[in-house]
């Protein structure tokens, strides 16, 4: 963890606490004073609940942590359906680094309560202290997608930098930009913001801690170009990527991430650096995927078919791939094989509306009414779903990474 985003979330749990607690005296006459009947106590338990609350309470405000842990810990044990007590024995934990006890109060939360977005993105964040990047992942992605977190803007922010830094080591690369793009944009240069956006375009998948030191220079050129690029400084960004070029050409995803940047507005010059990328990596799935849609969008279906052909050989597990053949196919007349392919494809990603879509068309060009009436059905569905949700740049044409699951991931 940088000391950017230990800085973050030092603040993010002053400030959330805060939150919580405000008008914190409003909330705790409402908590304390709740029928006996509602809160499950007698009124002698109620009124020890009470106290205790109170003493922890002012014992946290007034910075004397261990103390208010005990006495939190003993109003719990009175009244464990207390999920603001539960949060401020996870809290205080977690800003002592106590990882595995501040998930397990946080837990006690979700229990109470498993639609809390605040819970479950401080949840990720223990599990990414302890090293469970993959739950860390999951949890955080869980509360990005409930959209009720704290209001508090450090904490966004220190959700989405994690986000991101996940998304980049998980190689979910496009949407690993998109969560970091906003700090550009917001005008955040911090050092760690450079570093995530430098591994990221360069497709590396490590997190920054684990970054290559012999890289690191190159990972900070490449970061800086993504930096102008995401905060749209255009001339920063042309300038910044050249020095990149010119000290990196050999360099893996270096052509690639300038074709990237290129692609909106000067698409001849993107497909020759993508062709200069795949020299240097000829099986470069992003590369050949690129130059296999440009071409799609331009109607040119022939000299598309050979890019999307290798894309698939390469990897035929990812569903892009297919949707780019099958999508092909079908303009060349090769129906059959073009719905064989695009239905590999939604198999494999039966959340993409872009692959419900493209089936759906293929269907139809092959008079399967039901069929196509489904398809298309499923497409309108999920593509409601998802028109809030923003595509970055790097999107490969347009297909996006598999989203993350939206059911409680424990």
């Amino acid at each position: 963890m940088t000391a950017t985003t230990a800085h973050f979330i030092v603040i993010f749990i002053a400030v959330f606490s805060l939150t919580l607690a405000a008008p914190a005296q409003q909330r705790r006459t409402a908590q304390r004073k709740q029928p006996a009947s509602e809160s499950g106590l007698n009124p002698q338990q109620q009124a020890a609940f009470n106290k205790l609350s109170q003493q922890a309470d002012a014992a946290r405000e007034g910075g004397r942590l261990d103390e208010a842990i005990q006495l939190y810990i003993q109003a719990l044990q009175l009244n464990p359906k207390w999920k603001d007590g539960w949060w401020y024995v996870g809290s205080i934990f977690y800003d002592r680094d106590s990882y595995s006890d501040a998930r397990e109060a946080l837990r006690n939360v979700l229990g109470l309560d498993d639609k809390n977005g605040s819970a479950w993105a401080l949840l990720g964040l223990c599990e990414f202290g302890l090293r469970n990047y993959d739950q860390a992942l999951s949890d955080i992605q869980y509360a990005r997608t409930l959209g009720n977190m704290s209001p508090s803007k450090e904490f966004v922010n220190v959700a989405r930098y994690h986000a991101g830094i996940l998304m980049t080591r998980a190689g979910q690369f496009e949407l690993g930009y998109e969560a970091l793009r906003d700090f550009a944009r917001e005008g955040n240069e911090s050092p760690s913001v450079i570093e995530a956006l430098g591994l990221n375009i360069l497709r590396m998948p490590f997190l920054p801690a684990e970054a290559p030191p012999d890289r690191r220079e190159l990972i900070l050129m490449a970061g800086r170009a993504a930096f102008y690029q995401a905060a749209r400084r255009v001339q920063e960004a042309e300038r910044a990527f050249k020095e990149l070029l010119s000290r990196y050409p050999g360099v893996p995803n270096v052509h690639y991430a300038y074709g990237v940047y290129l692609l909106i507005d000067s698409p001849d010059a993107a497909l020759d650096e993508f062709r200069r990328e795949l020299q240097i990596s000829p099986d470069n799935v992003p590369a050949l995927l690129q130059i296999g849609f440009e071409y799609i969008k331009r109607n040119d279906f022939e000299n598309a078919r050979p890019y999307a052909q290798k894309a698939v050989d390469a990897a035929p597990n990812l569903f892009a791939t297919h949707n780019a053949l099958g999508r092909v196919l079908l303009e060349l007349g090769k129906v059959g094989e073009a719905i064989k392919e695009l239905e590999i494809g939604v198999k494999q990603a039966p959340d993409s509306p872009e692959m419900r879509f493209a089936l759906a068309h293929a269907y139809a060009r092959a008079g399967r009414k039901e069929d196509a009436a489904r398809e298309r059905a499923k497409f309108l569905e999920l593509d409601k779903q998802k028109r809030t949700e923003r595509s970055g740049p790097q999107s490969v044409g347009g297909i996006e990474a598999k989203p993350a699951d939206k059911n409680p991931p424990r």
